[in-house]
């Protein structure tokens, strides 16, 4: 990639609206919890099991889709994805029973692999100069985090005029218009050097590399510690948290009840993430990525424990969300760009979505275990401080880690 390539491309613009969108009806799921819990009957780990398994179809997809959009190209994989997005979201909109909402959500978890961050941050990361990648792969990622400021607190909006599955549908129709901005998208091709190795050869070569299993490791906690919050906190804040002032700065911007500020408190995440994560990706240019992961998951950590060892008050919840905002996916572009340092720029898609499994495991986990364990406790105490725990895993694991270009093998 020419050095002289600008920082704002058409790629990357359109990566990050496409983005925008795919994860604003993403983050947006939790908003869901009470309404269909309430209208059924249902416990909370019914709903729950559908978006952790909604996590774990994502994570399962993310390495198909990269490796199909190195296959059959970008867009076409692209298509592919909203089309299967839709499909889940249409389907669910039907759905009567837990167990048509858990099958219909592995629509939706393949939908959000296909238009989300396994396919188009490798797609940017192609098209980017190397001074420039660390910071494109932040913007694109605090992208990701602008659909989270919108999304719920839209999808909070709708339902006081609309159900839940007429808002379903709403949204299938948006992942769809984002279609319309793809003829914009053209990656470079891969360099000579890159086409001479096979898919194989590279992926062998990073499963036999220790590092390569320390950030697979490593990405666990990210995905528990971030889809646990997004699909239980607004539930956990409408719960667990003290009254809120009328007279107060809250009431005064229209936030009067719990689960008000539930739904914003996930806008607020994203808002101050956008921050967070281009600050990551600029320091991600000039200093090592594997100590700077290292301290996100510690003061996520922090965070988390502090949070959980008060009293939870209006206060708490915008601190808290502030602060855990600032390094909510931060590790992304970290994590994508240490991959791409490391092995490569040639199937970056592919090795970043193994690697992003662990994170949807974490992720299955947090969200089925949130609603598992308040169904048999009450409250969310206990599954918070396994989180807590993870996250400090997260932290130490990623210091052996060698930050060094993996060299391709002289052929004899």
């Amino acid at each position: 990639m020419d050095r002289n390539t600008p920082l704002m491309t058409p790629v990357l613009i359109v990566g990050c609206l496409i983005i925008l969108v795919s994860f604003a009806i993403r983050a947006s799921f939790g908003v869901f919890q009470i309404p269909i819990a309430e209208e059924f009957g249902w416990l909370r780990a019914e709903f729950s099991m559908a978006i952790a398994i909604q996590n774990l179809a994502w994570g399962f997809g993310q390495p198909l889709f990269g490796a199909l959009a190195e296959k059959i190209g970008d867009r076409k994989a692209i298509i592919l994805g909203a089309l299967v997005y839709a499909a889940g979201l249409v389907l669910s909109s039907f759905a009567v029973t837990p167990e048509a909402h858990q099958l219909y959500e592995v629509l939706v978890g393949f939908g959000i692999a296909g238009t989300g961050f396994g396919v188009i941050l490798a797609v940017v990361g192609r098209a980017s100069s190397d001074e420039n990648r660390s910071m494109s792969l932040a913007i694109v990622t605090a992208a990701g985090s602008g659909g989270q400021v919108v999304g719920p607190p839209l999808a909070e909006w709708m339902l006081g005029f609309l159900t839940w599955q007429s808002t379903f549908l709403v949204f299938a129709a948006a992942i769809l218009l984002s279609l319309l901005l793809l003829p914009l998208m053209r990656a470079p091709a891969a360099t000579k050097a890159e086409l001479e190795e096979s898919m194989g050869a590279i992926l062998g070569r990073a499963l036999r590399d220790p590092s390569f299993s320390l950030i697979f490791l490593g990405f666990f906690s990210c995905g528990y510690q971030l889809s646990f919050v997004t699909a239980h906190f607004p539930a956990l804040i409408t719960e667990m948290c003290g009254a809120i002032d009328p007279s107060g700065t809250l009431a005064s911007i229209g936030i009067t009840t719990t689960s008000r500020l539930g739904a914003f408190a996930i806008a607020l995440i994203g808002l101050a993430n956008i921050a967070g994560t281009l600050f990551a990706g600029w320091l991600g240019n000039r200093y090592s990525k594997k100590y700077l992961l290292a301290a996100i998951y510690t003061g996520r950590t922090i965070a988390a424990a502090l949070f959980i060892m008060f009293p939870i008050t209006p206060t708490s919840v915008i601190v808290f969300s502030v602060s855990m905002g600032a390094l909510w996916l931060a590790t992304v572009p970290l994590t994508s760009g240490l991959v791409a340092h490391i092995y490569g720029l040639r199937y970056m898609g592919t090795l970043y979505g193994i690697v992003f499994f662990s994170h949807q495991l974490g992720s299955f986990l947090g969200v089925w275990l949130g609603g598992r364990m308040y169904d048999l406790y009450g409250d969310y105490t206990m599954v918070w401080w396994v989180g807590v725990g993870v996250g400090a895993f997260s932290a130490i694991v990623h210091l052996p880690i060698r930050e060094r270009r993996l060299e391709t093998p002289v052929a004899a």
